[in-house]
């Protein structure tokens, strides 16, 4: 075997060293190509922020007034928590949470979501913390580099609560903060709208944030302004809402449903703007402005009264005898009836065997004289007569059973039955036409909500036309005056005769003067109305009642639509028409004169206890 030739050997050695040093020189060479162009954004703003911190600027969020510019929803000052995740040590979150007074989990969590979002960055952590707590912490920010106390706001409420028109703000979370990102400049811990107006009119009440750049040390304590402020950037304040609410009918309505569960939505009948809605029980907005009390949160979120539910929207039952003139017109547009054919109310009928009550023996009576007595015998006749498909037809054509064109962001669109859902539910072969004699007295397999009731009595108002109830007015921008009107779709017109509408208002106005709702009678007031009972197998009835005013021959004379719901209170004219007369009253005149009814309604009238009497 003979030995390697040496000059070979050196020269394969040469060529190996050659091969490492290039390979060392272009892995070097890769990595600083990475350090200087690909990474150099997150680099040069790493080095940046050891020098200059960037926060955000929170813009005023925009103030909610009533129709008249009283304020209802505004801010006051309070001191927000941020931190910076990059230069916060590892372990700090315990003192943190300790010198907060919230467990070390939250604080964590919240640090952790703030990493993730963008180490490099300030995000909130803790809102409305008290001048006493800002005191602590100041006092250990030495021990906490990348913890820093800045000047925030909360919401402060006015004269009324209002709560679900106006609405709540909470925290964004990370499935919203996905959806939002391409909308504008969100980051954990934002304000954003959740319910209401608040939730409706986000974008523009929020505003636009801008941007303070700080000088800091090395444990990221502000130590001065970068460039004098030169290039902080003001924030932009969000657009101020006023809203189409009366605050003193609105306040009139609160106090009215005392110790009541249900609703009640007062329109304008011919715009559709909200002048006053309560659900009740309601809530003190205050209680949800972050930060939220543990022990409020919970209380309200278990009540049995459900005081965070939105009745006038949400809450969809039968709405017995209200929907008579509905039925009047609706016979009186098909041909079923004419304004002079009469129907026998005895105080009872039968169908299919089966024996259907009615309120008492008045003999004969045209549609007129039906709906000023509710007599009930008349439309479950009237019901059979016009059979399921033209009934189901005329409830959506009123818009029972769908959704509204609304503001509102959250609505139930109730049910209203056809053939297809009665197949749906019983089966092709489960169902008969008997069930249209409950149908024709707004009971059975229907359910509306408050305000698709306003809605359908605003129709009756103004001459058949179905507004889109609506709660925002106009939208300023309170430093340079731009102005934005919510788009909502223009109204649409019924098509009814005129003459047939006339016959059923005049009814309604027969049921105020001479009928079932002589106690929702305002002096100097002429006022049209429909009482309903709503049948509760579970306890005590539902009182319902249905009103407009004032009433003429003209309707664009009607100024006010009413519609009021209570739970198991009983007759329609026990509770629900005194509580719409006196917020008739109020609205049109100015003011109540009638105070043992407001004593009354206020201390003697109640929703029967969830538990029973």
């Amino acid at each position: 075997m003979r030995d390697a030739d040496p000059k070979q050997t050196r020269t394969l050695r040469f060529r190996i060293f050659t091969g490492l040093v290039i390979g060392v020189v272009g892995v070097l060479g890769a990595r600083l190509v990475q350090l200087q162009v690909v990474d150099q954004d997150r680099y040069a703003e790493a080095a940046r922020d050891n020098a200059v911190r960037a926060r955000r600027a929170e813009p005023a969020r925009g103030r909610m007034f009533d129709r008249h510019g009283t304020l209802l929803v505004g801010n006051e000052a309070t001191f927000t928590v941020d931190v910076l995740p990059y230069l916060l040590p590892a372990g700090a979150a315990p003192e943190l949470a300790r010198l907060l007074g919230l467990p070390d989990s939250v604080v964590a969590a919240r640090v952790d979501a703030a990493r993730r979002w963008n180490p490099y960055r300030p995000s909130p952590i803790v809102r409305g913390l008290p001048l006493a707590g800002v005191a602590r912490l100041e006092e250990a920010l030495f021990r906490l580099p990348g913890v820093s106390v800045a000047e925030g706001q909360r919401r402060r409420y006015g004269p009324v609560r209002a709560a679900h028109t106006v609405g709540t703000l909470g925290e964004v979370g990370p499935d919203q903060l996905e959806r939002l990102a391409e909308q504008g400049d969100y980051a954990p811990g934002d304000l954003v709208g959740q319910t209401g107006m608040e939730k409706a009119y986000d974008a523009l009440l929020r505003g636009r944030p801008g941007a303070r750049f700080d000088l800091v040390d090395v444990r990221g304590r502000a130590v001065g302004r970068w460039r004098d402020g030169e290039q902080d950037v003001a924030p932009v304040s969000g657009y101020d809402l006023t809203l189409t609410l009366d605050a003193g009918l609105q306040a009139l309505a609160e106090s009215l449903f005392v110790g009541k569960r249900g609703a009640a939505v007062a329109l304008d009948p011919q715009t559709g703007g909200v002048l006053a809605l309560v659900s009740a029980p309601d809530y003190d907005p205050a209680l949800l402005a972050p930060p939220i009390d543990p022990a409020a949160w919970r209380a309200l979120n278990t009540d049995p009264e459900r005081p965070l539910f939105d009745r006038a929207l949400l809450s969809a039952q039968p709405l017995g005898s209200t929907i008579k003139p509905l039925m009047g017109l609706a016979g009186l547009e098909e041909g079923a009836i004419t304004p002079e054919t009469t129907y026998p109310c005895t105080g009872a009928f039968t169908y299919g065997g089966r024996r259907f009550g009615g309120h008492g023996n008045y003999g004969p009576l045209d549609v007129a004289d039906a709906v000023r007595v509710s007599c009930n015998e008349f439309f479950y006749a009237l019901g059979l007569e016009l059979g399921l498909d033209r009934y189901s037809a005329w409830g959506r054509r009123v818009g029972f059973g769908e959704p509204m064109p609304t503001d509102f962001p959250d609505q139930s669109p109730g049910l209203w039955p056809d053939s297809a859902y009665f197949d749906r539910t019983y089966g092709e072969d489960g169902w008969t036409r008997g069930y249209l004699v409950s149908l024709g007295i707004g009971q059975g397999n229907v359910a509306v909500t408050p305000m698709q009731l306003a809605r359908y009595t605003a129709a009756l108002a103004n001459g058949g036309t179905l507004v889109a109830p609506h709660a925002a007015r106009l939208l300023r921008q309170p430093d340079t005056g731009d102005e934005v009107r919510p788009g909502l779709p223009r109204p649409t017109r019924l098509g009814v005769d005129p003459r047939n509408l006339a016959v059923v208002r005049a009814a309604m106005r027969a049921v105020v003067t001479d009928g079932t709702a002589r106690v929702a009678a305002v002096e100097g007031v002429p006022v049209a109305g429909k009482t309903g009972t709503a049948q509760n197998p579970q306890g005590e009835d539902h009182s319902l009642f249905i009103a407009f005013a004032p009433y003429s021959d003209r309707p664009a004379d009607a100024r006010v639509a009413v519609a009021v719901f209570v739970e198991n209170a009983g007759f329609g004219s026990t509770a629900a028409a005194p509580i719409a007369s006196l917020l008739i009253e109020r609205y049109l005149t100015g003011a109540v004169d009638r105070p043992e009814l407001v004593r009354r309604l206020v201390e003697d009238v109640r929703s029967e206890p969830l538990d029973g009497p």
